[in-house]
């Protein structure tokens, strides 16, 4: 089996423009999630997925420039964005992030591969429902199931979602990875608004080099030990509606476990 990670990665957003590229530390956002991506049991290849037009070739000269492989592909149509990517990559089984997510966990992916293996199922995901910290959010699939999805999603939504016609269609088999919930499900590790900036930078001021590395539990453990970081970008925090429904949810999974 070979594993692609994909990185979804654009200039457009209305709250911060270019956000992937803010720097954290020595490394923009999107290096620090694509180093991270790369430490997911298995992937043998880690690229980031482009928008088509001049205002993106900064994004794609950053992954390039670091040695990451890059597709482009249309904006308005992510679907059809990914689909080339998977294609490009040659990969049997994909890995779906966002760029602007610097703390991913390469464990918790790997564990979302590991139950789309055990399972023969046809995705997995962690957000069926949403139970970790936001900004931790993955998905894994085979390649011929997102091709399909490809050839036959046609509501505008299911174009923007990537995988929105493979969360609801009835035959497709969908497994989820829960997270512990407890609270930790209303922290917030992403990277859209200003505020989430400024908790991100602010976790590397705490840190250093060493929050390029940190894992979720250890990150939980320093939101809980430093509530003035954690309060930095509290109130955006908000309940993630989960799109389709999973056949299969393990049990909850402790962020200790997973580290």
């Amino acid at each position: 089996m070979t594993l692609a990670v994909i990185v979804q990665a654009r200039a457009a957003s209305s709250r911060i423009p270019l956000k992937v590229l803010e720097a954290l530390g020595e490394r923009s956002a999107l290096l620090r999630c694509m180093d991270r991506c790369r430490q997911i049991d298995g992937a043998e290849i880690v690229l980031a997925a482009v928008p088509d037009g001049a205002e993106n070739d900064e994004i794609a000269e950053e992954a390039t420039d670091a040695g990451y492989m890059v597709t482009r592909g249309p904006e308005e149509d992510v679907l059809a964005r990914i689909a080339r990517a998977v294609r490009e990559s040659g990969a049997e089984t994909i890995v779906r992030v966002s760029g602007h997510h610097p703390f991913i966990d390469p464990q918790i992916c790997s564990r979302v591969v590991n139950l789309l293996d055990d399972t023969y199922a046809d995705f997995a995901c962690n957000n069926m429902p949403m139970r970790f910290p936001d900004g931790l959010q993955c998905e894994a699939f085979p390649a011929h199931v997102l091709q399909e999805a490809d050839r036959n999603a046609t509501r505008p939504f299911d174009r923007q979602s990537v995988t929105g016609w493979i969360r609801t269609h009835p035959r497709m088999r969908r497994v989820a990875l829960t997270g512990p919930g407890n609270g930790l499900d209303n922290l917030r590790w992403t990277l859209e608004e200003p505020a989430d900036l400024d908790f991100c930078a602010a976790v590397y001021a705490e840190l250093g080099e060493k929050a390029a590395t940190i894992t979720s539990a250890e990150l939980a453990a320093l939101c809980l030990r430093r509530p003035d970081i954690s309060r930095l970008n509290a109130a955006l925090a908000q309940a993630e509606e989960p799109l389709g429904e999973a056949e299969f949810s393990t049990p909850p999974l402790a962020l200790s476990i997973a580290a």
